[in-house]
């Protein structure tokens, strides 16, 4: 499997962890170092990451982790009782389509420039939806009928492959996590767990140091 990517995209970041939680290797072909327009040629829709399998592309990471869900679903990243596995994929969703989704990069550059908004501007917007997807995702954590060592289990799995990355970029952009205790809980146990730590920007290949 060949997985095209790039060590701060957080979606990568999350198949990453899926990855080395299942035990499954790849090759890593960072984007940026591909000529320009080269992988709009791969994966049309222009977004990280993107595993090749057998010669074909599979975008976006819920799909993405699907089918390695259902490729190699030993170990599972959902939980057995479907409840609990429903509210799991809930809790990502949340994450990944209602937050980062709307806080990524293009997203802040279009609110900065063409709206006119300027870099204040969009980091207040930014900070705002993350606040209130942050404070769901605490409430989410709150209501579960036991105090599960990870999000949704005693493993990590789903939901918190999904979190942790997320937890980096709303530090990153300028969210205060002090009012979500679980959720840094939960951030406290995967952080040092190797499938999550090998997962992370520094220890891919084309890391270059954060941004000044």
């Amino acid at each position: 499997m060949k997985l095209y990517t790039y060590q701060r995209n957080s979606a990568g970041e999350r198949v990453r962890i899926a990855l080395n939680l299942k035990g499954l290797a790849c090759d890593y072909v960072s984007v940026p170092a591909l000529a320009p327009g080269e992988y709009e040629k791969v994966n049309p829709q222009g977004l990280m990451p993107a595993p090749e399998v057998d010669g074909r592309i599979i975008a976006q990471s819920a799909a993405i982790l699907a089918f390695l869900e259902e490729g190699w679903p030993t170990p599972p990243l959902l939980p057995a009782d479907p409840v609990t596995r429903a509210q799991a994929r809930a809790f990502a969703a949340h994450i990944a389509a209602e937050m980062h989704a709307l806080t990524v990069n293009r997203v802040r550059k279009y609110l900065a420039a063409d709206l006119g908004l300027g870099e204040d501007g969009a980091a207040r917007w930014t900070v705002h939806w993350l606040n209130l997807g942050f404070a769901a995702l605490e409430a989410a954590l709150a209501a579960r009928p036991e105090p599960w060592h990870f999000c949704f289990g005693d493993t990590p799995g789903w939901a918190d492959l999904h979190l942790i990355p997320q937890l980096r970029n709303g530090r990153r952009l300028g969210c205060d996590l002090s009012a979500h205790p679980l959720l840094l809980e939960v951030e406290a146990r995967c952080v040092d767990l190797a499938p999550f730590r090998l997962a992370r920007p520094e220890h891919q290949p084309d890391y270059a140091g954060e941004p000044s």
